[in-house]
């Protein structure tokens, strides 16, 4: 073999070794964190956490209910089921085959029966281990089940792989529902989360944030010569709300953008709530930016979340963070899911979409985008509710932790631009 080809040869090897373990140390590493997080979370329950009654505001033509609590929100929203009509635009992420899972999948089967049109969208890959049974439907029910593969032969096609991540319910054009929460009987009193029941004309953007969906992968489940959904859906806009939806078969991302937009714009404070925050550096950037020139920037996010290595990928950000001026404040003892934002008492958005690259430019998500100072005010007394149940982590705190966390925190950190 010439040399120059021995040489190109061993070049390759090295750099798959190297690509080897930069990456695969990392992966072993999260694996086992995970499992050990797991075995330490058996049979433990969160513990009760302060929650605020749904609250409405008036906005535009119509009205804008937030919830915190998942309780509240799941009677509303079976009440709007169970009141229908005409039609029910129902998607979720997550449905589990539980108590309240049953609750849902019998009020829908209820009102197919009555004769009303009921369309269901559900992730498949995330609910992999739900049983099978419970996913067999009535057939009067028009049901996508968004696949657990979805590049087909297009495999190298990286705007093929994004996950539904949208929780969204729409009831005879009159009502909405958009936000953070799944269906299971876990959110429904142990996990603190955030969403939002609106009506007006915002609620026809909404149907056809659904509708184009639904009209986008249709065909890989109901005969193609069925109509498309929807396109009657009247074409008003609410000038005050806004929906934000992350498209990747379409290269859709205007969720960072929205964000992006109004940390630049803020001149007062900037409160974020994030179940999961892994940013880019741009986002990152442009928050310790707002906080250096004296805006208020406050991140909540869990103490510890349900995904053990995501806390820790997170804490990579907190040193620039805490330096600019950015405080950082910790769910004390139960699960916040929220992905919500208020800004200088007037911009606010609820939603699904997490700051993390997944939500970002990986999944398909729906945001709502509120311009309004009465929505932000009821945002900003959620966020204080909130900071009662956080403690602030202070730079004294970090910058003592021990070798151990440091550890992690750099063994980790190569996994950021995967999540």
């Amino acid at each position: 073999m010439p040399r120059t080809a021995r040489g190109r040869d061993r070049l390759f090897t090295y750099a798959r070794r190297t690509l080897l373990c930069f990456f695969g140390i990392p992966t072993l590493f999260a694996l086992g964190l995970t499992l050990v997080d797991s075995y330490r979370r058996r049979n433990k329950k969160p513990k009760p956490f302060p929650t605020t009654r749904p609250t409405t505001v008036a906005v535009g033509d119509g009205e804008v209910t937030t919830y915190t609590f998942g309780q509240d929100l799941y009677d509303d929203m079976l009440a709007a089921i169970d009141g229908a009509t005409r039609q029910i635009l129902f998607e979720t992420y997550i449905w589990k085959g539980d108590e309240v899972g049953e609750r849902f999948k019998r009020a829908l089967t209820a009102a197919a029966e009555r004769g009303v049109d009921v369309h269901i969208i559900y992730d498949g890959f995330a609910n992999i281990v739900v049983n099978p049974a419970f996913k067999r439907f009535h057939p009067d029910l028009k049901v996508l089940r968004f696949p657990v593969y979805t590049a087909g032969l297009r495999f190298f096609d990286m705007s093929r792989y994004g996950r539904d991540h949208r929780k969204i319910l729409v009831v005879d054009d009159e009502v909405g529902f958009v936000g953070g929460y799944n269906i299971g009987s876990p959110y429904a009193t142990e996990w603190r989360d955030t969403h939002c029941r609106i009506t007006g004309p915002g609620v026809w953007d909404l149907k056809r944030a659904f509708a184009d969906f639904w009209n986008l992968y249709r065909r890989k489940r109901f005969r193609a010569s069925e109509r498309p959904l929807l396109l009657e859906t009247a074409s008003q806009w609410e000038p005050r709300i806004r929906f934000q939806r992350n498209v990747p078969r379409l290269w859709m991302f205007p969720i960072r953008a929205m964000y992006l937009e109004a940390i630049n714009r803020a001149t007062g404070r900037i409160w974020l709530t994030h179940a999961y925050f892994i940013p880019d550096q741009d986002f990152v950037d442009a928050i310790n930016a707002a906080a250096r020139r004296g805006v208020d920037v406050r991140l909540l996010i869990p103490a510890k979340s349900n995904h053990i290595v995501a806390d820790w990928i997170s804490r990579g950000y907190f040193s620039q963070l805490l330096n600019a001026g950015v405080r950082i404040f910790r769910f004390k003892d139960a699960m916040v899911h929220a992905k919500t934002a208020t800004i200088d008492g007037n911009w606010s958005t609820v939603g699904t979409a997490n700051i993390d690259r997944l939500s970002m430019t990986g999944n398909y998500e729906v945001n709502v985008e509120i311009i309004d100072p009465g929505m932000a005010r009821a945002m900003e007394q959620i966020y204080e509710v909130d900071l009662s149940n956080s403690a602030e982590l202070t730079r004294d705190e970090w910058d003592s932790r021990d070798i151990y966390r440091r550890f992690t925190e750099a063994v980790l950190s190569p996994l950021r631009p995967l999540l």
